[in-house]
């Protein structure tokens, strides 16, 4: 069914939203396009003109397009109308509420639409970060109320997460969940907890970035870069943090870690914190993790290929990650290998951990940490844009030089970084799993409500578990054990859920009986 020409009756005929701002303007927009007659409520008059005229110039757009026709834009321009009080709601079956995100606020508003509407009519939040439960407990009659979270902006991203409180009547979710459908929307069902699904499935992306660059391992366009071009994300994730703004996400960061009480895996940083204090918020204020000019970001530019007149011998440490794949790799760029036990004195020796950091392997093994490199091998060589080396306190310069030079022999892009465990990406991809294991552990959602929201709310090029599947379990849980042994951080500690499918070797994806 094609939400701008509805072939039924929507299960909600009459629909109010409250809060005129982007979200609400955008769940009107879906809501009337799926046949409600809509009143959208705002406490600023301006706010509700603006949002009615924006709401209709995007009708506008998508029939240019070719998207709506000027039938169903008419008709939809018919069905949306504004409110200037709360009373011209009363006939309403739906009221969604999309306003400042406090629970007192909201809680008040509640609690006078219980005195105004239907008492049969569902009241929805769209709250992203607070307790429906919580905010129901205002209510004589909570069961009516659920959270109903979507996503910016609402006609392009095509999730709902819809969240029962504690005494929410399951009837309630049931029709939210067919009338996201009528809208065009793929609903999908969560606990009432901190960052329900898709807020909490995403720390791990920022949070260990932030981490990483707070160890001074890489600056800000290199972690973006590796991101992108290993793993395939859309946005690395500083540039994600700009275009969402850190008004935004430091205090989502906040609100799940304290929610969770401290819970490591989801610890904030003070990178962030400073930033937003300096009003360094991102792309609306002209300049976060980077410079904006007219809108476009200034990336520094990637350090050149150094010009090596004489490769030396190439060592590869006999238990390195994929060795097969990295000599076939060494033999494909031509270069000259060892194949004794040892490194001859003159040798490059390469080392490729999981988790582990150059430094620690080099004495493990007693290599001459002067004379070492790590790789990241955890993506396959063909599989990624991008080649990541690791240098350790005591890398020579030219040992480092050569190495760089080396693996870009073949084009393909090549960062150094400092010495770091698990590189970036396993450090990032590992910690995305673990949090998703972790979800499904609580029983906060399915794994398949779990890898469609975030695939179609965060727009990662997989989702969680998928990406667990890809890279392997039990590689991505070596990772975590290591990268604990590494730092003593408890964020690091592997789900149950994920060391019981990665020591049996099922899929993360396995649905239990």
């Amino acid at each position: 069914m094609s939400p701008s020409s509805p072939e039924s009756s929507p299960i909600f005929s009459r629909v109010a939203l409250i809060g005129a701002g982007a979200m609400g303007r955008g769940i009107a927009q879906i809501a009337a396009q799926a046949g409600s007659t809509v009143t959208l409520y705002d406490t600023n008059a301006a706010a509700i003109e603006a949002a009615l005229q924006s709401i209709s110039e995007q009708w506008d757009k998508l029939a240019t397009k070719g998207r709506m026709t000027a039938e169903a834009v008419t008709a939809s321009k018919a069905r949306l109308r504004g409110a200037s009080r709360l009373s011209e709601l009363a006939n309403c079956d739906l009221v969604i509420e999309a306003i400042v995100e406090n629970i007192e606020v909201k809680q008040r508003l509640f609690a006078e639409l219980e005195t105004i509407v239907n008492p049969e009519a569902v009241l929805a939040t769209n709250t992203s970060s607070l307790s429906v439960t919580a905010i129901a407990a205002a209510l004589r009659r909570p069961q009516r109320l659920a959270g109903y979270h979507f996503f910016n902006p609402v006609p392009l991203m095509k999730v709902v997460e819809v969240i029962p409180g504690l005494k929410t009547d399951a009837t309630a979710c049931k029709q939210l969940s067919v009338y996201a459908r009528q809208m065009g929307h793929q609903a999908v069902l969560a606990q009432d907890t901190p960052g329900f699904i898709v807020n909490h499935a995403g720390r791990a992306y920022g949070t260990e970035a932030l981490r990483i660059s707070s160890e001074g391992v890489a600056d800000y366009a290199t972690i973006d870069r590796i991101l992108r071009d290993q793993v395939g994300f859309k946005l690395g994730p500083f540039e994600l943090m700009d275009l969402t703004a850190l008004d935004v996400s430091h205090p989502v960061m906040e609100s799940i870690y304290h929610q969770y009480y401290e819970e490591a895996r989801y610890r904030p940083s003070v990178i962030t914190a400073q930033r937003l204090a300096g009003g360094l918020l991102g792309r609306k204020t002209g300049e976060g993790f980077y410079r904006y000019v007219e809108g476009q970001a200034e990336l520094p530019p990637e350090p050149p290929v150094p010009q090596v007149a004489e490769l030396p011998p190439v060592w590869v440490s006999p238990r390195a990650a994929r060795r097969v794949e990295l000599y076939q790799l060494l033999k494909d760029l031509g270069a000259r290998i060892e194949t004794g036990q040892s490194p001859s004195a003159a040798a490059l020796t390469l080392v490729a951990p999981l988790g582990h950091d150059v430094t620690t392997v080099a004495v493990v093994e007693r290599l001459d940490p002067a004379r070492t490199v790590g790789i990241d091998l955890l993506v396959e060589d063909a599989a990624t844009r991008r080649r990541v080396l690791a240098t350790n306190p005591v890398t020579r310069h030219d040992m480092r030089d050569a190495a760089h030079a080396l693996f870009a022999r073949d084009g393909k892009a090549v960062s150094v970084i400092r010495d770091s465990g698990g590189f970036v990406t396993q450090r990032v991809v590992a910690g995305i799993v673990n949090v998703a294991a972790d979800i499904c552990q609580q029983r906060i959602c399915t794994p398949v409500d779990l890898e469609t929201a975030v695939t179609l709310g965060l727009g990662y090029p997989l989702g969680p578990l998928a990406m667990g599947n890809r890279y392997g379990p039990t590689n991505v849980l070596e990772v975590l054990f290591n990268l604990q042994t590494v730092y003593g951080d408890p964020r690091y500690r592997p789900s149950p859920w994920l060391r019981r499918r990665g020591a049996i070797g099922l899929s993360l994806l396995h649905e239990e009986e």
